[in-house]
């Protein structure tokens, strides 16, 4: 028996679990499983580690995408650049081996959607979720503002937010929490009366399935996509990575 798990807190709600049962099902993979590490500190994880044998595999989730780097024993190239891991392959030496795959999700789901004139974005939040996101803007060559409660060198305030900036920049990436189940009335506060029908919204959470970003971006005739096919990619790219043999 081969086991995958989820590394988070508080993840009882996990997409990931229930992406790889169906997918083991669907597939009849009858020689894995993949279960829930739900830990209250980053700290507990290498015990998890030592008591699981069949360990082959990690997603990470938050809040460790960035606390579990010093637990890493080799990095691979790109996450060296993004520095936050959501997946980890257990090498035969036992050793960890960290990648980021959120950000082949986020690009390979994006691209369906860009059209020429998406060429500046916003992305709401600092956190890990927005080091995927700015790794694969760089990559496709659109410049980006960064957006927190506060100002900083690195990002603007959502105060400071008016009609030129919104008009101008027609991607505007959730990266933060706000409105993730249960708490879904909450959402970043942006002045969506300035969005259009060319603008694109994406937003990383999927659940639920339409956020108020998206619904107030949706009412403005604006394109809206949620973090669902990301995650589903991200997940492929994640078994991809446990099954090969590099």
């Amino acid at each position: 028996m081969k086991t995958f798990a989820l590394v988070g807190r508080n993840i009882s709600y996990s997409f990931s679990r229930r992406y790889f049962a169906e997918k083991f099902a669907h597939e009849q993979i009858t020689d894995s499983e993949y279960v829930n590490f739900d830990i209250p500190t980053i700290e507990e994880l290498p015990a998890l580690i030592r008591t699981t044998p069949t360990l082959v595999g990690m997603n990470v989730t938050i809040p460790y995408k960035e606390a579990i780097l010093p637990l890493l024993d080799e990095q691979s190239e790109e996450l060296m650049t993004i520095k936050a891991c959501n997946t980890i392959k257990v090498l035969p030496t036992g050793k960890l081996k960290g990648y980021n795959t959120d950000y082949i999700g986020f690009h390979d789901s994006l691209v369906l959607y860009l059209k020429p004139h998406h060429n500046k974005a916003l992305i709401l939040g600092t956190g890990g979720a927005s080091k995927a996101v700015i790794f694969t803007l760089e990559q496709l060559g659109i410049p980006y503002i960064l957006v927190s409660r506060k100002a900083s060198a690195q990002a603007i305030s959502y105060a400071s937010l008016g009609e030129e900036i919104i008009k101008s920049h027609l991607l505007i990436i959730n990266t933060t929490p706000l409105g993730t189940s249960p708490d879904t009335q909450a959402f970043p506060p942006i002045p969506y009366e300035f969005g259009t029908d060319k603008h694109l919204l994406y937003d990383l959470i999927y659940n639920p399935e339409k956020t108020v970003f998206l619904a107030k971006g949706e009412a403005q005739g604006a394109t809206i996509l949620n973090g669902y096919p990301m995650l589903a990619l991200q997940a492929e790219a994640s078994w991809e990575i446990w099954n090969s043999e590099k």
